[in-house]
């Protein structure tokens, strides 16, 4: 079984030397079939010169320029269609990750019959460790996946991201999206490292962007095949509310002979009706475009 490792880069140009050539010894002291290929996702300082050099000093390492920063879910997706490894290891360039130490853990999760193994860090400590805890229960009610850390460190056969679709930002839902198509999740203990160089990229509007991913995937899985579901759902309940309203207003104007007072009520009648109306209208277009999803999918 051959491996690649995968280690999308911005701004890490001090740590690559390190992270690179402990990959490599791990290859070597494990005796492991391996490449290792590297994205530099449009760094502004020198990580394009150090990548250079290390390239033409480790010849299974591979490096692939992005002349923009597109994003770690596109450095991920550029990984994947240049790999040739039957198992693909995701690690992060800052060195929070120990190489030696994970990538053997991770690929004993492979072996064990797991397709995704993911990576549980352990005493972490700070403002990010209560931001992915809070991410990591919403994701286990939400789907059902029994994991304690879906955005770090993980090994997955190379068929699971085969025809997966990631839009951006959403390389921290590989698991989900896997568990979706019946593939088979592992977790292993692995230890937390401070960075070695550099400044963490992480900042308090991913914690807001990536909540809303979260539901955004689970529309994505729950109804994106069947969105009636959703939307007939809710315009079916919006119309049989403003329903009710009306046969109350009605049954009010023939004991009390006036309902002038209760205009306010009766507009509120009027959208519910209109809403209900025009979400079920949605959900019949909504698929239209799902069929039209589906036929396009099975043309390619």
């Amino acid at each position: 079984m051959k491996i690649t490792t995968i280690i999308p880069a911005y701004n890490e140009a001090k740590n690559l030397p390190l992270v690179t050539r402990k990959v490599k010894d791990t290859y070597t002291k494990k005796s492991i079939d391996g490449e290792i290929i590297l994205v530099n996702d449009g760094s502004t300082d020198n990580t394009r010169e150090v990548t250079d050099r290390l390239e033409k000093e480790i010849p299974i390492l591979k490096v692939i320029h992005h002349p923009t920063n597109q994003g770690l879910t596109q450095a991920l997706m550029t990984c994947f269609r240049n790999a040739s490894g039957d198992v693909l290891v995701f690690l992060p360039a800052d060195m929070e990750s120990d190489p030696e130490e994970d990538i053997p853990i991770l690929l004993e999760g492979i072996k064990r019959g797991n397709d995704v193994v993911l990576g549980w860090r352990q005493n972490r400590k700070g403002i990010k460790r209560v931001a992915s805890k809070v991410y990591n229960i919403l994701s286990r009610l939400l789907f059902n996946i029994r994991a304690h850390d879906l955005n770090w460190i993980k090994a997955f056969k190379k068929e699971v991201v085969k025809d997966m679709e990631l839009r951006s930002d959403w390389h921290r839902y590989i698991a989900i999206l896997a568990k979706a198509k019946g593939y088979k999740i592992g977790e292993v203990k692995v230890n937390a490292h401070r960075r070695a160089h550099g400044k963490s990229k992480f900042g308090i509007m991913r914690i807001f962007i990536g909540l809303l991913d979260l539901f955004v995937v689970k529309f994505h899985l729950s109804f994106i095949k069947k969105p009636m579901l959703i939307f007939g759902s809710v315009g079916v309940l919006l119309f049989t509310l403003g329903l009710i309203g009306g046969i109350y207003v009605t049954i009010t104007k023939f004991l009390i002979g006036t309902v002038s007072d209760r205009m306010p009520f009766i507009f509120l009648i009027v959208l519910l009706i209109i809403l209900g109306i025009q979400f079920f209208a949605l959900g019949f277009i909504a698929e239209v475009l799902a069929t039209i999803r589906e036929d396009i999918r099975k043309l390619k």
